[in-house]
């Protein structure tokens, strides 16, 4: 699909499909975060065509650099991009309503129902299931990140930095920001030399 066509697709969206989409993907999210990423892949790229792999993994790493939820984070990104402020507006609402709901509900029963067996597990079938979900967001992430030898090379020395010296993750976020910053404006420097 061109971008023209793209552009006119999201163009076209109400803020209604941008409430409803992130309402869906709001209730079948089971486990935070970690697990939209191929929930949102299916909804905005494949289905709806909103955005592109690329994209979806852009505003999924900056949605981890920034303070809150991922979920609410992408939200606002998305529906920004999709309708401006009231889009943004649409698809947090939409994201959080039934977190919102279930919290509220869950709050006013868990004293009575945390020692039972099939709330027992029913918690643990959803956190196996979590587990998957996240292995995929993973897989996903990595397909659009890691497209050459340097995001490669990024990738490793972050994950030894994190795992050998006990580095906090905000700061080695904000290394690669610059370092990708850096990196393509020397990458995009060398093709105009060319």
């Amino acid at each position: 699909m061109n971008t023209k066509e793209n552009h006119t697709t999201y163009n076209n969206c109400s803020l209604k499909e941008i409430f409803l989409t992130f309402l869906y993907s709001g209730l079948i999210l089971l486990g935070g975060g970690y697990v939209i990423l191929p929930v949102l892949q299916k909804e905005l790229v494949e289905k709806r065509q909103w955005l592109t792999n690329d994209e979806l993994t852009d505003y999924y790493a900056i949605s981890q650099s920034m303070p809150g939820l991922i979920a609410i984070n992408i939200s606002i990104l998305v529906g920004y991009k999709l309708k401006g402020k009231l889009g943004a507006i649409a698809g947090v609402c939409g994201i959080t309503f039934f977190a919102f709901w279930a919290i509220v509900a869950i709050s006013t029963i868990l004293t009575q129902f945390t020692a039972n067996l099939y709330v027992k597990g029913a918690f643990w079938g959803v956190g196996t299931a979590v587990i998957v979900l996240i292995i995929s967001a993973v897989r996903e992430m990595w397909n659009n990140s890691i497209k050459d030898i340097t995001c490669l090379i990024i990738y490793i020395c972050t994950l030894l930095v994190m795992l050998i010296f006990d580095f906090s993750p905000v700061w080695l976020i904000l290394l690669s920001i610059f370092f990708g910053i850096g990196y393509k404006s020397i990458e995009s420097h060398r093709r105009g030399a060319d």
